[in-house]
């Protein structure tokens, strides 16, 4: 999955605050919202505003922000889309384990295809009644275009919903699903910088009522001031992982060039946001990982790029490569740098294995 570039980050950052605009008056854009079931809309003011500027920055029909952060939100479009005992489609591949436990609860039944060689014939062999495309990778092998994805199945299939998972690709990508033609959109506010908890849909203004509908109650609406967190968190979001993106590939060139031992490779990989997987020659994965939470990087994500992750992260591979090749856990950690530069990373990963070479 291509990154954008710093310059196509700041566009967007640009074209968001153009929206914004476009909807709100100067004056409450420095607010808190509004709050409660508002007569006539029953949801905040402030919310359905975000709701419509979200929408219309991405391109799409209708936005619907919601509880159950990006899981909430897939579960939600999985319930809008598809009755139980009807079957969806999904590539060959573990899938995220909340996305399983969803499919799960919704009584839905899986047919695997992969979605690297997919073909026609491949999609005429099986019955489906909606489709699951998740934009990053879910194994280290995965090469699917997303887009040309969507195309063969529209294409063949007009009348079939697809649904994107989005988490971590929102705001790194030049369109996200519903841009490319998928009917809905899925992504957590969280991972953008925004409040917790919130999830998002864009996409088919159909499906997206009948959400709505289903989320009347006061409970249940996303208030006027963390909508106007989320609509932060999207203004700051592309620019700060278009840098973290940047970084990455720095710290690729430099650990290729040997300039740390036990270091075997370096590579980017979407798992599930695009991280620094770094493989070392022997099997001390573990051993780092025990050192550097004491050098100052965080031992674990909060919400993987959420605001409250700052110093950069050293973490075991996700679940899904770990269930891929369980010989990822002892020999190669993921790197995100959040916020940090290269030269940061570098040092700490270089104690660390200086630590492991010392105790022997």
């Amino acid at each position: 999955m291509e990154s954008i570039s710093v310059n196509d980050a700041l566009e967007k950052q640009f074209a968001l605050v153009d929206e914004i605009t476009k909807e709100f008056e100067g004056h409450q854009m420095l607010t808190r919202g509004d709050l409660g079931v508002v007569k006539g809309l029953n949801r905040p003011l402030f919310t359905k505003k975000v709701e419509r500027i979200i929408a219309n920055f991405f391109h799409s029909e209708s936005c619907l922000l919601l509880r159950g952060a990006g899981t909430g939100a897939i579960r939600s479009a999985l319930h809008s889309t598809l009755q139980p005992g009807d079957t969806l489609l999904v590539h060959d591949a573990p899938i995220y384990p909340t996305t399983k436990t969803s499919i799960e609860m919704l009584g839905i039944n899986i047919v695997f295809v992969d979605f690297n060689h997919l073909t026609i014939e491949d999609l005429q062999k099986v019955h489906f009644d909606a489709a699951l495309i998740q934009y990053t990778r879910q194994k280290p092998d995965d090469f699917y275009d997303i887009g040309k994805i969507i195309d063969l199945i529209q294409n063949q299939f007009r009348d079939i919903p697809i649904i994107t998972d989005d988490n971590y690709a929102v705001m790194k990508v030049h369109k996200i699903g519903v841009e490319l033609g998928a009917s809905l959109s899925c992504f957590s506010a969280f991972k953008l910088l925004g409040p917790e908890g919130i999830g998002c849909i864009v996409g088919n203004k159909k499906n997206i009522d009948f959400l709505r509908k289903e989320n009347y109650s006061g409970g249940l609406q996303v208030q006027g001031h963390e909508s106007l967190d989320v609509l932060r968190g999207l203004v700051y979001a592309p620019v700060a992982l278009a840098n973290q993106a940047r970084v990455v590939d720095q710290l690729i060139d430099r650990l290729n060039n040997h300039e740390i031992p036990k270091v075997g490779n370096a590579y980017a990989a979407n798992a599930q946001s695009k991280v620094l997987l770094v493989e070392f020659t022997e099997p001390i994965a573990q051993k780092i990982l025990n050192i550097t939470d004491r050098l100052g990087a965080a031992p674990y994500p909060v919400g993987a790029e959420s605001k409250y992750e700052i110093v950069p992260m050293f973490y075991r591979v996700s679940g899904t490569f770990i269930k891929y090749d369980e010989n990822l856990l002892n020999t190669t950690i993921r790197i995100n740098p959040l916020r940090a530069g290269a030269n940061t990373v570098i040092r700490i990963l270089k104690k660390a294995i200086n630590e492991v070479i010392r105790e022997g």
